[in-house]
């Protein structure tokens, strides 16, 4: 396979000191193939996985976007930033903090479920057209609004309360969109206290894990060897969390020319209840055709990303 023909999923495990779009550059120029994005912008300091997507992939970033994420995170409390997180300016300090284990525990698990963030001046959120992270090296700062996000599990792996300034390790589970850095913060004002967070490693990315994860040293090892496309994750299989859809052999014609889909009344049926929206859509013998969207006013799949 060459690599123009390469096609998937690569989790790459990021390392400390590059962006995002750094490593996309690096495996750009290792792979030799333009085409390739990433899923999930990660903090320079921050290490962990990070799916690239490869070839007719790139399609489908905003979907893989999507995926539930999961971090390790280590909590300092005691003192806050700038940044929210340990390489900011320090803003404010206290000398010791006193809390118990029980306290710890219980304001963690007050956070499980549907909360409220406000982004940090240091992200990459918009606003007015401008990112946040500029304004606020220009010492700007803006009033920002709080959105939604979804805490599905936080785990607490080790506490040390014995120092002047107390560390929580914590694994969460979150939605899209979730800035741990502020989790922390908002953790630490529940406790009364400053936070911050002193470390993050991303240690999932829906079923991506470490264990699927290449460094760019073993991409370029394995790009050397020819060995890349074993690695690859099919397309289908990161969307494994999007419901799907069964055509037959006409449907699946009219499909991969991109024709929108009358369905019999049983599929739609099926279809009517459902509060999904996005469907992959598979041919009779399991090929992948694409992402099709379910129009319950025209009761029709109208294409939305087709894979001929």
């Amino acid at each position: 396979m060459t690599n123009e023909m390469l096609e998937g999923i690569l989790p790459i495990w990021k390392p400390v000191g590059f962006t995002s779009h750094d490593v996309v550059a690096k495996a750009r120029r290792i792979l030799r193939i333009k085409r390739i994005g990433h899923t999930g912008t990660l903090d320079p300091q921050v290490t962990g996985v990070l799916p690239l997507c490869i070839g007719r992939a790139t399609r489908l970033v905003e979907y893989i976007q999507e995926l539930p994420k999961e971090y390790e995170a280590t909590l300092k409390i005691g003192l806050a930033t700038d940044t929210e997180d340990a390489g900011g300016q320090v803003i404010e300090q206290v000398d010791q903090v006193h809390l118990t284990e029980a306290q710890v525990r219980e304001t963690l698990e007050s956070f499980v479920g549907d909360i409220e963030q406000v982004p940090p001046m240091y992200s990459a959120v918009k606003v007015d057209g401008k990112r946040l992270y500029e304004l606020a090296r220009q010492g700007i700062e803006v009033e920002r609004k709080s959105r939604k996000v979804t805490i599905y599990n936080i785990e607490i792996l080790d506490m040390d309360l014995t120092m002047d300034h107390p560390e929580i390790r914590f694994r969460v589970q979150c939605s899209k969109g979730t800035y741990i850095r502020t989790l922390c913060v908002d953790v630490g004002k529940a406790l009364g206290y400053p936070a911050v967070m002193s470390e993050l490693v991303r240690t999932s990315t829906g079923s991506m894990g470490r264990e699927q994860c290449l460094t760019l040293e073993q991409l370029e090892l394995l790009q050397q060897q020819g060995g890349v496309s074993d690695k690859l994750i099919p397309a289908e299989i990161a969307l494994a969390h999007m419901p799907t859809v069964r055509l037959s052999e006409e449907q699946t014609r009219k499909a991969l020319l991109g024709q929108k889909l009358t369905l019999t009344p049983s599929e739609q049926t099926a279809l009517m209840d459902a509060a999904e929206l996005n469907y992959a859509v598979y041919s009779e013998t399991s090929q992948f055709i694409g992402i099709f969207q379910w129009d319950r006013d025209k009761r029709e799949l109208q294409p939305v990303k087709v894979f001929s």
